[in-house]
């Protein structure tokens, strides 16, 4: 397919007539054409499409029908029913009355030229730039982040269940492509163990007649892989993705202790970053927050919060459900400044906020990054009693460090954490602090004190913010924050993101951006038609709390 001859085009006069005849007031979508001008074009999409070739259905259409599919929560029938049938749509297409639109799966097509290209961030940037050119959103201000849990499309699996169903899924991908081979090859009680889905057998219930049944199972997919990598297998054969995924899924799972395949005890196995969770969507992970536990993704919204505009979606991340929120803040400013919407003030839950995270966001894009930072673990500070951290004297030029007492440090290292992270490691003599008066209130280590600092940029941090977080006007400020929860809501019960459509990681990216857009038309519209914020609800008994 190729872009000769589409194009979004004008609106022609006789839709046009009778939309605003059918729609004296206008309506989202019209409003969408009409007052925000958002300008997506074909051009935009070019490299999606052959140079030559039959005309493709205008990208820069299907782009717009993406964003109003997502703002109704349609399917792609009900979306493409939408573009033969209603005026607005029509209006906003810039279609003639009679135009029948296109099949239903073009607009899945279209999904997956965005995804593999990853271009779907211009459909979401549109509505951002139009937005601008309204006046409703500029950088600078405030700006609020938070995330929330989206779940695999796929069935969640039990161990035994997910290697099971891995096998079945091997089998059937090399019975499609080698049937005869494999019939010859494979062992008759394969059949009647692999023949049906997991959750149409009865395993065992016993603990130990299923963890015979998963050494069993771990045996036969070692026995699978040796056929196809034997010289009598068809070519080409160990390349099918599900036996690759069957390869990786074994050595994730089981191990040959003295020639007996065995599963992997749970402490042995690889992180839930790296372990695979289903044979059907290799991208998705299980990931835990709080007393929450999901398999697939994990959506990052960041949203402006300037009264007297519109709280408009400025940027959206998507990842994999373990990743922790702190390793995507650098990220997120990094993409907030490549569209020049950097806020002056971050907002943002301690899990996006450290010291380091601080310093660099001031450093590298003048943010202020405002958030809760972690308490100090040490015995002094849990107990609030003797002499913390924050009570020594560093001299960061001359590389010692001094106690309450005058004692001077006798080294000074420089190393890394258990995380990794860069740290200071500075230890008095044991003589100084065995005589000192005050020993009871500073260690209980018969080999002196120990002190663990951050790097200098990031230790001033943490002695300069740690005590404002205790201050009524810290609170203050950083109550609004709690704001971006109506932004969750909305994404999660108006427009369905809590679970995702699509099958992998850039297809997930995808929904994401098109539920962040459509937010932003819902909030634009509303703006522009006087619509005021709704109210935080309440239930009937809380309303009855006393005041004070």
């Amino acid at each position: 397919m190729s872009l000769r001859g589409v194009g979004l085009g004008e609106v022609p006069e006789e839709t046009a007539r009778l939309a605003r005849a059918v729609f004296p007031k206008g309506c989202l979508a019209m409003r969408l054409r009409d007052d925000l001008q958002v300008v997506i074009a074909d051009a935009d999409f070019a490299g999606l499409y052959a140079v030559r070739g039959r005309p493709a259905v205008s990208p820069a259409r299907l782009a717009v029908v993406s964003v109003l599919q997502f703002t109704e929560g349609l399917t792609d029938r009900q979306a493409a029913h939408a573009v033969r049938s209603r005026l607005d749509w029509k209006y906003a297409l810039g279609l003639e009355l009679a135009d029948t639109g296109f099949d239903f799966s073009v607009l899945s097509e279209f999904r997956a030229r965005l995804a593999a290209s990853d271009t779907g961030q211009r459909v979401f940037d549109a509505l951002l730039d139009a937005a601008q050119r309204a006046g409703l959103l500029k950088s600078g201000g405030r700006q609020r982040t938070d995330s929330t849990h989206v779940l695999a499309v796929t069935r969640d699996l039990s161990r035994l269940e997910f290697v099971v169903e891995t096998l079945r899924t091997a089998l059937n991908a090399v019975a499609d492509t080698c049937g005869q081979w494999l019939a010859e090859v494979a062992r008759p009680e394969w059949f009647d163990r692999y023949s049906a889905r997991p959750e149409e057998t009865r395993f065992p219930s016993r603990w130990a007649a299923r963890a015979a049944h998963g050494d069993q199972v771990g045996e036969d997919g070692f026995a699978l892989w040796e056929a196809v990598s034997g010289p009598h297998a068809p070519p080409g054969l160990r390349g099918l993705p599900a036996l690759e995924v069957m390869r990786q899924v074994w050595v994730q799972q089981f191990q040959v202790v003295d020639g007996q395949v065995r599963w992997r005890e749970m402490k042995n196995v690889p992180p839930g970053l790296l372990r695979l969770r289903t044979p059907h969507e290799t991208d998705a992970r299980t990931g835990a927050k709080n007393d929450t536990a999901w398999s697939g993704y994990k959506a990052h919204l960041t949203e402006t919060c300037e009264p007297g505009t519109p709280h408009l979606v400025t940027n959206v991340v998507t990842t994999p459900a373990p990743v922790p929120d702190l390793s995507v803040t650098e990220r997120i400013h990094t993409l907030l400044a490549d569209r020049g919407l950097l806020p002056d003030v971050h907002l943002a839950d301690a899990g996006y906020v450290d010291a380091e995270q601080v310093h660099l966001a001031w450093r590298d894009h003048r943010v202020e990054l405002v958030g809760p930072l972690a308490r100090d673990t040490n015995r002094q500070t849990t107990q609030s009693a003797g002499f913390d951290n924050s009570r020594f004297t560093v001299d960061w030029d001359n590389r010692h460090v001094a106690c309450p007492n005058g004692r001077t440090s006798t080294t000074w290292r420089e190393t890394t954490s258990h995380r990794g992270t860069p740290v200071v490691r500075a230890k008095f003599a044991a003589r100084d602090c065995t005589a000192c008066p005050a020993r009871q209130d500073c260690t209980s280590s018969p080999n002196g004190r120990y002190i663990t600092l951050r790097p200098r940029a990031e230790h001033e941090i943490l002695q300069r913010l740690r005590p404002q977080q205790d201050t009524p006007q810290w609170r203050k400020r950083y109550n609004v924050r709690a704001g971006v929860e109506g932004t969750i809501a909305q994404a999660v019960n108006a427009l369905d993101m809590r679970r995702s459509r699509y099958r992998g990681l850039a297809k997930t990216h995808l929904q994401n951006l098109f539920t962040g857009a459509a937010i932003n038309l819902i909030r634009i519209d509303a703006w522009l038609t006087g619509q005021p914020l709704a109210p935080t609800r309440i239930t009937s008994f809380a309303a009855l709390r006393p005041a004070g």
